[in-house]
């Protein structure tokens, strides 16, 4: 039965890939370098908007991050209204608080500033700004019938690539349920990747997020749904997180190197909207939504098990990332490479800090976990490899925390 179930899903996948040739892949205007968040200010009044939402979180506004977008909006004559109410893995909750704000104050556009929950936060009040439709409506496919808001952002970490992709990631506590809003009239009109308001970034942080960026560039190159172009930019994104992520994390203030992760997660956003993703992130989005897990941290908690699982079927593209990692010294063979990029990864998680285990996962929450990933993953994931319900529990149960 199960081999009948992956040849069905097999063939709906196939169809998705062809069906997405036909849509129209929009990538925003960019502004890039540091000091670039200024440019987009002044695009943004050159387009004649007289009154925007900044969709924020409350920490950078108070580490003053927003101040000097706040200044360059004032001095061209655009007022503003800030909404920092987003948290880690925006509820529906915090975006119709943002949404009545929105109305109320009469805000013409909106500009995201923060990290992948802000910018999807701000994705979801511009598509319901112009639609009736409830937020749990739009779940799923191309369901945001009438074009959003304008939208503008500018990333303060490198590792979501929201501000490229079609997607936008909601969580709905009242159903521990964390779904993905995805339409291509979400991507932002216009974004910035400024490196320099990324040095202040924790080196925790600057971690997760890079790994989520690393995660999202691997699980494109190994999607089945891969293309010429999408390949090139999973690649390119590798090579940038293996050459400037640790440097990032232990150097905060390289401002080359923060921006240089910057287009890692650009780049590694481009691949997935196309490509698509896998297990890790049918996972990790089911952490969040069951224990607040930062997604990702859930992504460098997950990647390397999942690789070691996919390992048989993928052999040589994850010989080909062992290459763009710098890992070839010459001789090895296909299925060496492919362990010395898991092992790279392994590696990367242990220097940083990332944990094995999640800490608050439950036995008695694997089966509803496992049913929902499996779920998400088979509709819209090509995964190299499939698991079947009681493969993917025990995977589950591997994380769990460590007792004495």
């Amino acid at each position: 039965m199960f081999a009948i179930k992956v040849l069905i899903f097999k063939i709906w996948q196939f169809l998705l890939f062809w069906g997405q040739k036909v849509l129209i892949f929009r990538t925003p205007q960019m502004f890039t370098g540091p000091g670039s968040s200024l440019l987009l200010c002044e695009h943004i009044a050159k387009t004649g908007v007289k009154k925007i939402l900044i969709v924020t979180d409350g920490m950078l506004v108070k580490l003053g991050l927003l101040k000097p977008m706040q200044d360059k909006l004032q001095q061209l004559g655009v007022s503003y209204i800030v909404y920092d109410g987003v948290m880690p893995n925006p509820t529906i909750e915090q975006i119709e608080t943002g949404l009545t704000m929105l109305k109320k104050e009469g805000c013409k556009a909106i500009l995201a500033i923060g990290g992948g929950s802000s910018i999807d936060a701000a994705k979801v009040i511009a598509a319901r700004a112009r639609n009736p439709h409830p937020i749990t409506w739009m779940a799923g496919l191309m369901r945001v019938i009438v074009p959003p808001l304008t939208l503008y952002a500018v990333p303060t970490t490198a590792g979501t690539g929201s501000e490229v992709t079609i997607a936008a990631v909601v969580s709905d506590p009242s159903t521990t349920r964390k779904f993905a809003i995805m339409d291509t009239a979400l991507v932002p009109k216009a974004a910035a990747l400024d490196g320099a308001l990324m040095t202040g970034l924790p080196a925790n942080i600057t971690a997760a997020t890079g790994m989520d960026a690393l995660t999202h560039a691997v699980e494109a190159y190994l999607s089945r749904n891969c293309t010429a172009k999408t390949d090139q930019e999973a690649l390119d994104a590798v090579k940038l997180i293996m050459d400037n992520l640790t440097e990032a994390v232990k150097n905060g203030k390289n401002v080359e190197a923060r921006q240089n992760m910057a287009q890692a997660s650009f780049k590694a956003g481009i691949a997935f909207t196309i490509a698509g993703v896998g297990y890790v992130h049918a996972i990790a989005h089911n952490f969040g939504a069951y224990y607040h897990v930062p997604h990702g941290l859930a992504n460098a908690i997950i990647l390397p098990r999942v690789l070691d699982f996919s390992k048989p079927n993928c052999i040589p593209r994850l010989a080909r990332l062992a290459e763009v990692s710098g890992l070839k010294k010459g001789g090895e063979s296909e299925a060496k490479l492919a362990d010395a990029f898991i092992a790279k990864v392994r590696a990367m998680n242990a220097d940083y800090g990332i944990p094995t285990q999640v800490d608050k996962l439950k036995e008695s929450d694997i089966p509803a976990i496992t049913l929902k990933a499996q779920s998400e993953t088979f509709w819209f994931y090509a995964v190299p490899r499939y698991m079947d319900n009681p493969t993917c529990e025990n995977f589950i149960r591997q994380m769990l925390p460590q007792t004495a």
